[in-house]
């Protein structure tokens, strides 16, 4: 069996190593430490999960121990394409480096400038940023690049996906010709092959995984459903299926809001991260979910790659990803370092394209959920019923009635005008006229069902999703 001490490691960071928990790297780590030890350029696939980060913080670490800091002239850059992701990465900088004197610097955007500066002006080890905050400082004389011999690009997939390659491209041409050159992405789609080629030299290529495949620790789902049952499935599968902890995904950032805010009427513990939010309040809303405060995360794509929180049990696609790559980075929230875990993807009837692009690039079918895969039984009927009425109701806006609702929060809405019980009778004997002939009685649902159901059979009403493999 490898361990971190067949890889060269010094004796100080196998301290930290061991001190963090860790004992046996992951194929990702035990192939790339010892090359990038050796000053090789690398190719890096790897699936999310994988320990990928770890496997150029470690020896970078060892290697920028022997260096001498310059002011505004770092000695290694790392790209991330999110802000939450070089967050990660500066959080495993400082686990792993507590026996070693580097200093780091964090340039995001979302966060004043001013101190990201005079920790520039102080000199700096490694700088991990991302393209956009390092592009305005370059541009207005905060930092050269000259002196940075080592350079990682990270979830190089994503920064194509983000419009970003631009910006690497002039990056790297700032850069000294004399340089380690790091390249790590999930996938190798043409063109990020064709940045590797033209930025790196000789390049060492590993890939611990299929390009594009998913986790084998991952129980991965798609449930085809209707787009206003969404909620209704969701809220079942987060009280049905030893919901620990999860992450919701949501292709808008309205969705993520809308979505929260309805689990949070339902006694949900959850939270949001999304673009629009500013980076004090995502980092306190990550903060919430790491401490359990609330065990719910509903986020945008801006997290998908950007996690690196353990224990998270589930991860739902609320929304079929538009880029099937996303896919691979969603899923991989959970499952991570040997944990299982479960992923399910809703598939609306216009997701058909989406999901099949997925299965394409994952080179394998998403199973269906069906009666087979559930965990635990139904919950109470009554409670269900009263929740689908109020996501059928929140799905034909504007036809709906008038009438306050407290649930919805529309209490700033005109109150519907009270009827005498002899009026109300009256209104209910007139035929129907026009286009209300096929309307439901109200507080009526079509698919409602009180006829008693026999002890050990599904009860209450039945998502659509598990009609599957009910024969």
């Amino acid at each position: 069996m490898t361990t971190f001490a067949d890889l060269g490691l010094s004796p100080d960071l196998l301290k930290a190593v061991e001190e963090a928990g860790y004992t046996e790297p992951t194929p990702i780590q035990a192939e790339a430490i010892p090359a990038v030890l050796m000053m090789k350029d690398l190719i890096g696939i790897a699936q999310t999960g994988t320990g990928k980060t770890a496997s150029f913080v470690l020896p970078m670490i060892d290697v920028l121990a022997s260096g001498r800091r310059r002011a505004l002239m770092p000695g290694s850059l790392i790209l991330e394409p999110t802000r939450e992701l070089a967050a990660q990465v500066a959080e495993n900088f400082e686990k792993y480096g507590q026996n070693h004197d580097l200093k780091m610097a964090l340039l995001i955007g979302g966060v004043q400038m001013g101190d990201q500066v005079k920790a520039l002006n102080e000199g700096v080890d490694v700088l991990i940023a991302t393209p956009g905050r390092l592009m305005d400082l370059f541009e207005r004389g905060k930092i050269l690049l000259s002196a940075c011999e080592l350079v990682v690009i990270d979830e190089a997939d994503r920064m194509l996906d983000m419009g970003f390659i631009p910006d690497i491209e002039f990056i790297c041409d700032k850069l000294p010709e004399q340089r380690q050159t790091l390249l790590f992405s999930a996938t190798m789609p043409p063109p990020i092959a064709k940045l590797a080629k033209k930025f790196l030299t000789n390049p060492k290529r590993i890939e611990v995984s299929r390009a594009a495949s998913t986790n084998d620790n991952i129980a991965a789902f798609k449930i085809p459903v209707k787009t206003r049952e969404k909620r209704e499935t969701l809220r079942w599968l987060l009280r049905n299926d030893l919901v620990d902890t999860a992450i919701i995904f949501a292709n808008r950032k309205t969705t993520v809001r809308e979505l929260n805010k309805s689990l949070q009427r339902h006694g949900f513990a959850s939270g949001e991260i999304h673009g629009d939010i500013d980076q004090a309040q995502r980092n306190k809303e990550l903060q919430r979910f790491k401490d359990g405060e609330i065990n719910i995360l509903v986020a945008s794509d801006v997290a998908a790659r950007g996690l690196d929180i353990k224990g998270v049990s589930h991860v739902f696609n609320f929304d079929t990803p538009w880029h099937p790559d996303d896919y691979v980075h969603r899923i991989g929230r959970t499952g991570r370092a040997g944990a299982k875990g479960r992923a399910f993807t809703f598939v609306a009837p216009e997701d058909a394209e989406a999901i099949d692009n997925v299965e394409k690039l994952t080179g394998a079918k998403v199973p269906t959920f069906g009666k087979k895969d559930v965990r635990v039984a139904l919950p109470d009927p009554s409670q269900q019923t009263e929740e689908r009425r109020e996501d059928t109701e929140a799905a034909e806006k504007p036809k709906r009635s008038r009438r306050r609702r407290e649930d919805d929060g529309e209490a700033d809405r005109k109150p519907a005008r009270r009827e005498q019980p002899e009026r109300q009778q009256a209104e209910r004997q007139k035929p129907a006229r026009g286009p209300r002939e096929d309307r439901q009685p109200r507080g009526r649902r079509r698919d409602q069902d009180d006829e008693p159901v026999p002890a050990g059979e599904w009860n209450g009403p039945k998502p659509d999703f598990l009609a599957v493999g009910f024969d």
